[in-house]
């Protein structure tokens, strides 16, 4: 990235209308992508978001204080020019999706399960028009071709900028229904991270919490709701 040094060099970052979008010029010097790309963003909120995230920085520059950046210089580099191939990879969720796989015991585990996906699943069949199908234990079923048709659909009507927002929302949640309920406002992206941890919760209720494995938990929410505050600046 043009400007992408070690040490803040600038003075102002400063978000500002340009060709196709909006970017972000440092001290006049406009913002280049990794690989080389001038920082076209889709809307003047996302601007200055990102233009923020320079102003914030001091001293050393840390990418990791940057999601915003981040998530822009992967839809540009990575998202918009291998586009298909993303969606079609991110679509696939679709096939094993977390809600669709459930516990056989204990009994409340699986009540708990049912509970909190069920209503998701439906709401897939109605909004989505793509119903899938639940079943208990890891053996995988093959969900119906139209319905995972309608779920590539959903997958590729979405913006580079958005897809690669969307793709943390899934990855991170290890569900497609729940990335697009969010998406679609169906549900806040801290109720999509409790649906997505519910076995994670229930060992922890049985065993106590790990401190390793809590410390990363703590990092994966923190980057979905990054994901989901990036999808919202897309306009």
């Amino acid at each position: 990235m043009s400007g992408w040094t070690a040490k803040r060099f600038w003075k102002q970052a400063v978000a500002e209308p340009c060709d196709g979008g909006f970017t972000i010029t440092l001290d006049g010097r406009a913002v280049k992508t990794p690989a080389k790309r001038l920082l076209v963003l889709p809307t003047l909120q996302m601007a200055q978001i990102i233009a923020a995230e320079w102003d914030a920085q001091q001293g050393r520059v840390r990418p990791e204080t940057m999601p915003a950046t981040r998530a822009a210089n992967s839809a540009l580099d990575n998202v918009a020019v291998q586009f298909h191939a993303v969606a079609r990879d991110l679509a696939r969720y679709g096939e094993t999706d977390l809600l669709c796989y459930r516990a056989t015991d204990p009994e409340e585990l699986v009540n708990r399960q049912a509970d909190a996906w069920d209503p998701l699943l439906a709401w897939s069949a109605t909004a989505l028009r793509a119903p899938l199908i639940a079943t208990a234990g890891v053996m995988h079923i093959r969900q119906p071709q139209p319905s995972i048709d309608k779920l590539t659909g959903h997958v590729h009507a979405f913006t580079p900028f958005q897809l690669a927002a969307v793709h943390d929302l899934i990855a991170i949640s290890g569900s497609l229904v729940l990335a697009l309920a969010v998406t679609r406002g169906r549900l806040s992206v801290h109720e999509a991270w409790r649906l997505s941890r519910i076995d994670e919760t229930w060992q922890n209720e049985l065993w106590g919490v790990d401190e390793d494995a809590a410390a990363l938990e703590s990092l994966k929410r923190q980057a979905l709701i990054e994901a989901a505050h990036f999808f919202a600046l897309c306009g």
